[in-house]
């Protein structure tokens, strides 16, 4: 049996948010900062997804809707939304969700893998599945969604 130090030590961070009634999360460590909606430009013949771009102290920010991106509908936009600003390669790239929840640590034995019958989107994006007392909350790779791979790329390419 592991001491509660060793459990510790392998326990994730992670920034739990929602989108709609699903909760997912995504780990504190890949979070620059989370910020308010403000003002955002809207880009001409962009994607669907994307709900423009935004100035964050002079750096230039596309930001996503990340329902739309998950084909679960278009992200709420009110007093609680936020922008998760993530960094993609060296990209800053804001995810606008419902709204933020909590930042918890999540033990790695904890973890499920995700259900084989998901479709190609959901596989591809999904890193696991947690347990938690409010629910199951859904363990995303943003670099999977922002960048998407072979597997993913067919099912993406409906948001474009």
């Amino acid at each position: 049996m592991m001491s509660n130090e060793a459990r510790s030590e392998d326990a994730l961070l992670v920034s739990v948010f929602r989108l709609g009634d699903a909760m997912f999360g995504i780990p504190a460590a890949q979070i620059q900062e989370v910020v308010q909606m403000g003002s955002v430009t809207p880009v001409h013949h962009a994607p669907p997804c994307i709900v423009g771009i935004r100035n964050l102290r002079g750096r230039i920010v596309t930001v996503i809707d990340l329902g739309l991106r998950l084909e679960l509908g278009e992200a709420k936009r009110g007093a609680e939304s936020r922008i998760m600003i993530v960094d993609s390669e060296g990209e800053l790239v804001g995810l606008l969700v419902d709204r933020v929840d909590d930042t918890i640590f999540l033990q790695p034995e904890d973890m499920s893998p995700p259900p084989p019958n998901l479709g190609a989107l959901q596989e591809g994006v999904m890193r696991g599945v947690y347990r938690c007392p409010d629910g199951l909350v859904t363990l995303l790779d943003h670099n999977t969604i922002l960048k998407p791979s072979e597997k993913t790329a067919g099912a993406l390419a409906g948001s474009r």
